[in-house]
């Protein structure tokens, strides 16, 4: 009786060792960098360009306020011991008024930026996930990852699918043009 149940033990490792080994031969994994991606494509380039122009028209604004601030700052330190009291108090009321404008000014300034960011990398970033999900469907993967900064500690060349990704994304948006 122990030597059946010890036969049928075997037997059953035997035969689900034997379709996990047909089940792992069967895998096949790829991984996409999707900063990469995102970075380098046509779309991606744009957006990119888009937002430094945002940037530098913030931080255009930002270096006259703060010119503003200095200014005002030097006249009230020339002005200091010829100016009254209530006269002095008017001007370092109008100093503060100035600091806050500026503060606010540079939290907008980053707000409208991050959304901008935002708004310009969202699109991108859903589509490329749509040509992945479409290649890991099409080529049969059964697995595809991310390629975060040092997630992937090793993998083939060949398991790279991140040139074909930007090339179907650049080719998608090519046509959407026409």
């Amino acid at each position: 009786m122990k030597k059946a149940v010890w036969l049928v033990v075997i037997l059953l490792l035997v035969t689900g060792t034997s379709a996990l080994a047909a089940e792992i031969s069967t895998v096949k994994i790829g991984y996409v960098d999707l900063v990469k991606a995102l970075n380098e494509s046509e779309s991606g380039k744009k957006a990119k360009t888009d937002l430094e122009f945002l940037i530098k028209t913030k931080q255009t604004s930002i270096d006259e306020k703060g010119k503003a601030i200095e200014k005002a700052k030097a006249d009230l330190e020339k002005q200091a011991s010829v100016l009254s009291a209530e006269a002095r108090k008017t001007k370092e009321e109008e100093m503060e008024r100035l600091l806050r404008d500026y503060q606010r000014l540079v939290a907008d300034s980053q707000n409208e930026v991050k959304k901008k960011e935002s708004e310009l990398t969202s699109d991108i970033l859903k589509d490329l996930r749509a040509i992945v999900q479409k290649i890991g469907d099409d080529d049969g993967y059964t697995l595809i990852l991310e390629s975060a900064e040092g997630q992937i500690l090793y993998a083939k060349k060949e398991s790279d699918l991140t040139e074909v990704v930007m090339k179907k994304y650049n080719e998608l948006k090519a046509k959407a043009k026409k």
